[in-house]
């Protein structure tokens, strides 16, 4: 269903998020670094000291254009810390340009073709029940759940990203930064 020029336009939307309750007037700083809203997804993320992994991956995966588009676009963004949570050697093994595909499908879980605001994301926990399913543009779909101001997100092999920065506002959707990288299942 989708493709590959899908998922890059997806990937466009990674960037950092907050929650609005915590910036009030304007974005957050993420890894440093201001986030103008009047910026695409690539061009804030670029500046950002806590996704330079995620960077290169874009990158490597060849995604720049696609998630530098006009999308809407929301995009999950693991930190350089959640890559770091992976196992020895597993980021270097998808930065291999053979592995391209496996990278773009890794990337791609983590963008939803919207513009999901974490009270828009919230309402439609609710209104099922306690759990939303997320459709990514990759070959994954996602579980979001809340408890609070706090927003989880589950893949299908069961790793739990929590929204550390949410609602981080670009030109082409919304960036919610995430503390764990999700997976494809396996």
């Amino acid at each position: 269903m989708f493709k590959t020029t899908v998922a890059a336009a997806a990937l466009a939307a990674l960037t950092v998020p907050a929650f609005a309750a915590s910036h009030e007037g304007g974005n957050p700083m993420v890894g440093g670094a201001e986030m103008p809203a009047d910026q695409n997804i690539v061009e804030n993320a670029v500046n950002s000291e806590d996704h330079t992994t995620l960077v290169a991956a874009v990158k490597a995966a060849g995604l720049v254009e696609t998630l530098s588009g006009e999308g809407p676009f929301t995009v999950f963004a693991p930190t350089n810390a959640a890559f770091e949570k992976l196992p020895d050697g597993t980021v270097d093994d998808l930065l291999k340009p053979e592995n391209k595909e496996m990278l773009t499908n890794v990337l791609t879980c983590h963008v939803v073709a919207a513009n999901a605001m974490s009270d828009a994301i919230m309402g439609m926990v609710d209104d099922d029940g306690g759990t939303h399913p997320v459709d990514t543009v990759g070959p994954c779909t996602l579980s979001v759940t809340y408890e609070g101001d706090d927003i989880m997100i589950e893949d299908e092999n069961g790793n739990v990203a929590n929204v550390t920065i949410a609602d981080v506002k670009q030109s082409n959707g919304v960036i919610h930064v995430i503390d764990t990288v999700l997976l494809p299942a396996q």
